[in-house]
């Protein structure tokens, strides 16, 4: 089997987070938008120019984002689900579980409109996670349990299955999909080492964040590494493609658990353009 390619993403911005997550080009601003996920805030950040502003969810949690197809965004919070108009006004909907023990982490869009989310206890005790999904009405629905640490969630280029990572299992695994359901869950990449978020390509392609590796991995579908990409920040969080092109990866990282001093650029984005584009970004359809 050959060797992977080996690249190095260029930091792009100072310290703009302590837990960098989620990040999610938006085409209609021409920006990036990530989370900092444990100061409920989301930052919004042209790349162009390094400029960034937050903006306050209102929780203590802000897990993940995805643009709305009529402007905004929607945001997984430490319990639930919050709009968020083109002009910043938020709107709550009801808490999901009243356990403070069990906060939002990762999520993602379907090809129908739909957003997910995933939990897991701040403590990461094993199988206390579940997995959301919010519909274009504003119903909910848990579909599964026994998450440890739900993290990346990402669909292939055509939409027919999803991709779906639980840390501590050390893998990426598939799901079938159809009309919200996600079926017939299986292994794809059997060992991502610590995976985070992650992303597809237009090849169909995954780009997995290695948390505490200072690397994100891309790999073929039935798990084939192809490239590693060295980040200058040990605690990778999470990758998409951004960019009129989507030709750029961006990468987030975190600087939680960290000591003044150490690993100084972490909480800072990356980005590197791999030679291969993203796919646009699936959109919230309410």
């Amino acid at each position: 089997m050959a060797e992977p390619a080996r690249l190095t993403a260029d930091r792009v911005t100072d310290v703009i987070t302590h837990h960098g997550e989620g990040p999610v080009w938006d085409p209609a601003r021409h920006r990036l938008h990530l989370v900092d996920m444990l100061a409920g805030a989301v930052v919004t950040l042209d790349p162009t120019t390094g400029e960034h502003a937050r903006l306050d969810v209102g929780s203590r949690v802000a897990a993940a984002l995805r643009p709305r197809s009529g402007g905004g965004m929607v945001v997984a919070v430490e319990r639930g689900f919050t709009l968020v108009d083109p002009d910043g006004t938020l709107h709550p909907q009801p808490e999901l579980w009243s356990d403070a023990q069990v906060r939002m982490n990762d999520g993602g869009t379907d090809p129908d409109g739909r957003f997910y989310c995933g939990t897991m206890a701040y403590d990461a005790a094993s199988g206390a996670g579940s997995f959301w999904r919010l519909d274009t009405d504003l119903t909910t629905h848990e579909l599964f349990g026994d998450v440890t640490i739900s993290n990346g969630f990402a669909f292939s280029p055509d939409g027919s299955v999803a991709y779906y990572i639980d840390t501590p299992t050390g893998r990426v695994d598939v799901f079938d999909y159809s009309d919200g359901a996600l079926v017939n869950r299986r292994t794809a990449v059997p060992d991502a080492g610590h995976p985070d978020g992650m992303t597809v390509d237009a090849e169909g392609n995954l780009w997995v964040a290695d948390f505490g590796g200072a690397l994100v991995r891309h790999f073929t579908p039935t798990g084939q590494l192809l490239t590693e990409v060295s980040v200058g920040a040990r605690q990778v969080t999470a990758c998409t493609f951004g960019g009129d092109d989507l030709a750029t990866l961006y990468i987030t990282t975190s600087r939680q658990d960290l000591a003044d001093g150490e690993d100084p650029a972490a909480g800072s984005v990356f980005a590197i353009a791999p030679g291969v584009t993203g796919l646009p970004p699936l959109t919230f359809d309410a």
